[in-house]
């Protein structure tokens, strides 16, 4: 009996040290690895990634909670504490086995990379450009952010409009890739802002808007909206500024501006009136409905609806059927059909991000994103 009782604790302390010499050895690779990611991660894998290396290194959250208005140490100390008692080994195990997946994941992309889509153009992070049987197709490409469209995902956009409209393809589509068509502004444009820094921040955002939407206004051949999931904020707007707009059955259009206190814009203040009546407009814009696919085609927003599972085939079908058309055609009649209206819709982008500048720069507006973000690290 005193044999055994000795015996059984050593084959358990030798086997639990070698465990941990693996996962603290696991754990360090992972951290080398991690250095040579090329594409950024993303800021909530970036969360994920801290808090799993302080819960590994220091144990649980053990810091006090930061001020509601710092964002980033706000979002850091909430991810942390949001492990709760989870074992420092355990904590190492799942930082290393994050870290692989993205490694993993890059060279896959890597490997796609290598072998490009025909007609791909070059120069692009978070779009996938093609040209292919006359039709230009932009794609949204930040599917692990539901495409939310940051500062350089605009620039991008308004580069491959500015592209769309020279080159000899007939038609241009714009589309999403992965689950979601777009899930609007990605709301870490307003974080990382310091307070002296909120006033410039705002009216570059409101410049970069403007030239933005401009494009759609622009835009001197057919283009087509092909929404494949969830569209919210400004991918809904421009959707008004396109020429048809197919939907898959599965899509939702959601404007939720004044539950972040902010105001319309893609020219929706005045081109939704007219498209589905002001009640259903005042109904979307003011009071953040979300309408399906079915209700939006009712109403006028989207020109036709399509099963989920053949949505792809049929909509591609008839693209390019489209592209097969006279292109010069096309064109001049696009441009006849918006020159009634050009003037018009300028200025209607003009104000709109007049008034959403000072919207940004209110109290009203910061206090809503705070809560927004408040309730989105709940979840």
């Amino acid at each position: 009996r005193p044999t055994q009782a000795v015996q059984v604790p050593a084959i358990h302390l030798h086997m639990t040290a070698a465990t941990m010499q693996v996962s603290q050895k696991d754990f360090q690779k992972a951290q080398e690895q991690l250095k040579l990611l090329k594409k950024d991660p993303g800021n909530e894998m970036k969360l994920k990634l801290y808090a799993l290396f302080k819960q590994a290194t220091e144990g649980p959250c053990n810091a006090p909670k930061p001020g509601m208005l710092d964002f980033v140490k706000k979002a850091k100390w909430d991810a942390w504490n949001s492990l709760g008692n989870l074992s420092q080994d355990d904590a190492r195990q799942k930082y290393a086995e994050l870290v692989s997946s993205l490694v993993s994941a890059e060279s896959a992309r890597q490997k796609k990379e290598a072998s490009p889509e025909e007609g791909r153009h070059d120069g692009y992070e978070t779009l996938i450009v093609t040209t292919k049987n006359n039709i230009t197709k932009i794609m949204f490409n930040r599917p692990d952010k539901k495409n939310a469209i940051n500062h350089q995902m605009y620039r991008e956009i308004i580069k491959a409009l500015e592209e769309a409209g020279k080159n000899d393809s007939t038609i241009a589509v714009i589309t999403g890739n992965g689950d979601y068509y777009s899930s609007g502004n990605d709301l870490n444009n307003f974080t990382n802002v310091q307070p002296g820094e909120m006033e410039k921040m705002a009216r570059e955002a409101a410049v970069l808007l403007k030239d933005f939407v401009g494009h759609f206004i622009d835009f001197p051949k057919p283009l087509i909206a092909v929404v494949n999931g969830p569209a919210i904020g400004i991918c809904v707007t421009v959707l008004g500024l396109c020429d048809l707009v197919y939907a898959s059955d599965r899509a939702t259009f959601h404007s939720p501006f004044s539950q972040l206190g902010q105001s319309p814009e893609g020219c929706s203040s005045y081109l939704f009136p007219k498209i589905m009546g002001l009640a259903k407009a005042s109904d979307m814009l003011l009071f953040n409905k979300k309408l399906t696919a079915a209700e939006a085609c009712a109403q006028g927003l989207v020109t036709e609806v399509f099963p989920d599972s053949s949505f792809q085939k049929e909509v591609w079908a008839r693209l390019e059927a489209f592209a097969s058309l006279p292109k010069n055609s096309l064109a001049v009649s696009k441009q006849l059909l918006r020159s009634m209206e050009r003037e018009k819709l300028h200025a209607v982008n003009s104000r709109e991000c007049e008034v959403l500048t000072e919207r940004w720069l209110s109290d009203e507006c910061v206090n809503a994103i705070v809560s927004f973000f408040q309730r989105k690290s709940k979840l």
